[in-house]
Parts: structure tokens; C-alpha cells; sequence
């Protein structure tokens, strides 16, 4: 199960990279969830543990890939 915030990255992650065909930067995650750039930064790793993104090069966010972009049931 996600926390809120890993939650809330995921989907913007997700809403951005379908709407508008690319990743946020790190500056527009800050302003869309309100919190640090440590804080999503920790939230990014625990995504990429569960397996819902794929992120090789983590000094870019634009350089993450997602695997899945809803929370599992169950």
C-alpha cells in the first residue's frame, strides 16, 4: 500500500507523462505536492522498491519511466 504522498507523485508522474508527454521536473513535483525535494525524493526511491517506476538515472527526474500507474489492490 502507498503512503499519500508516493500516492500523489505517482499520479502526476502518470497524469504528465500522458497528458503532456513528458515527466515533471523536480521543481513542478515541489510545487504540485508541497513538499521538499528531499521528501519526493525519498518517495521516488520507495516507488521504484515497489516496482511502480523505473528510474536508471536518479539525478533527473525526466529520466524515470513508469511500470505502473495506479495503486495495486490488495
Amino acid at each position: 500500500m502507498l503512503a499519500d504522498i508516493e500516492r500523489k507523485i505517482l499520479r502526476i508522474l502518470y497524469n504528465y507523462s500522458s497528458g503532456r508527454r513528458r515527466m515533471p521536473s523536480m521543481h513542478e513535483l515541489m510545487i504540485k505536492t508541497g513538499k521538499s525535494k528531499q521528501h519526493i525524493m525519498q518517495s521516488l526511491i520507495q516507488l521504484e522498491k515497489q516496482s511502480y517506476i523505473l528510474w536508471e538515472d536518479q539525478r533527473h527526474v525526466e529520466s524515470i519511466r513508469i511500470l505502473q500507474g495506479w495503486e495495486r489492490e490488495g
